[in-house]
């Protein structure tokens, strides 16, 4: 039976499983509405009921929360909301938040595009494109469920090579066929929210895109709420380095300490505790269509699942050095947040979950799509582990055990 919750002079429907999380650590879905439409044009994709999900046109088309609990429900996106209360317009990158945020790369590298021709690869040189930080995306199409983008840009790179390019995002709220039926599992015992971002780059320019100048990719990149116990979970394809590479890049920013990220015989576990400033990624012969988060606290299972072509492309690299290989990145990244140095104040904290496209060689009038699926699931635990067990290869106390983070 559904307990109810007075809430802005309405009475609310509040699930059972929400009753153990009022004291939970994430606001709810009410707060950050409220907030939002204070400081954004905000506009809501929902299915009338408990699934909304809140997208903001003028901050470059993002997802910045969902929901499956409906307004007193959890809400599932990291925002900053420091910054939005500011009007800060930062030079280097505005980290406002949200679940589904779009970025081209590579990001760093002979063929950046975060940083001008001949700077060093520091942070203090890195600048994120103002087509995808500062700039509204223009809305083409809306409605209950749905809303379409379009964004047109100009974007110089490292070699000094610039790219025409238009964007065409599509962000949708999915049902229960896309949910449970698209993930394969039951839904018995689960509550969930689930979205997409259907993300299609075109060629405008009169130049093709070739790779002697440097290729763009599509990346999509999704900001949480970090707590200490949560934990990123990556499955990937087992087998020998000598043929399949490495399992994981750890040393993005330095190798990832001790005891924050552990690998399986098939899944790796990395920290999501928002405490040290970290990366990982998995490069295409090791990676899966799929990966996810387990909060222990809140008891939130995520789990997102992108393109990936059958065979394994070419994705763009973004090493913070001039590569020997810049066609050699990653498929799928996380990044944990932290202080980028003792002393200093991190950016949120939040931890991600990314996925990428291959490199885009594009023709003029070409164009590559890349998708990006967002799920939340909530509700019984034995559901919970069983969706887990599926989807990530983990059961829920293997993922609870697997790391012991020392302190940064």
């Amino acid at each position: 039976m559904l307990n109810f919750l007075l809430l802005s002079s309405e009475l609310i429907r509040v699930h059972p499983w929400q009753n153990g999380l009022r004291g939970a650590t994430l606001p709810t879905f009410h707060d950050d509405l409220k907030f939002l439409n204070n400081h954004t044009e905000i506009h809501v994709l929902t299915d009338g009921r408990d699934r909304q999900v809140l997208v903001s046109p003028k901050l470059q088309g993002r997802v910045f929360t969902s929901t499956l609990g409906g307004p007193p429900g959890l809400s599932h996106g990291w925002i900053n909301r420091e910054l939005l209360e500011s009007g800060e317009d930062k030079p280097h990158f505005n980290a406002y938040g949200g679940e589904d945020r779009y970025w081209m790369g590579p990001e760093a590298g002979q063929y950046a595009l975060f940083f001008a021709p001949g700077k060093p690869f520091e942070l203090e040189h890195s600048y994120v494109p103002h087509a995808f930080d500062k700039e509204p995306f223009d809305v083409a199409e809306k409605s209950a469920k749905a809303i379409r983008f379009r964004k047109k840009m100009k974007l110089p790179n490292y070699a000094g090579f610039t790219f025409q390019a238009e964007l065409k995002r599509d962000i949708r709220l999915l049902d229960d066929g896309n949910i449970y039926g698209g993930l394969g599992i039951d839904a018995d015992g689960l509550e969930a929210v689930g979205f997409e971002s259907v993300n299609t780059v075109f060629n405008r320019g009169k130049e093709p895109w070739r790779k002697e100048t440097g290729l763009v990719s599509i990346w999509i990149l999704g900001m949480f709420q970090p707590s200490d116990k949560s934990t990123v979970v990556i499955p990937f394809l087992p087998g020998p380095e000598r043929d399949l590479g490495p399992v994981v890049n750890d040393a993005y920013f330095g190798k990832v300490p001790q005891g924050r990220l552990k690998v399986g015989k098939d899944v790796l576990f990395f920290s999501g505790d928002g405490q040290c400033r970290s990366k990982i990624g998995v490069a295409p012969p090791r990676a899966k269509p799929v990966l996810g988060s387990w909060d222990a606290e809140n008891k939130i299972l995520t789990i997102v699942r992108y393109t990936l072509p059958e065979k394994p492309g070419t994705y763009v690299n973004s090493m913070w050095e001039i590569q020997e290989d810049p066609y050699a990145g990653d498929v799928v990244n996380s990044y944990n947040d932290g202080p980028p140095a003792p002393g200093k104040k991190p950016e949120g904290p939040f931890f991600e979950l990314e996925t990428s496209s291959p490199a885009a060689a594009l023709k003029p009038g070409e164009s590559l799509t890349h998708r990006h699926q967002t799920f939340h699931f909530a509700g019984d635990f034995r559901a919970l582990d069983k969706a887990a067990r599926k989807l990530l290869g983990a059961s829920l106390s293997e993922i609870e055990s697997a790391l012991k983070p020392s302190k940064p």
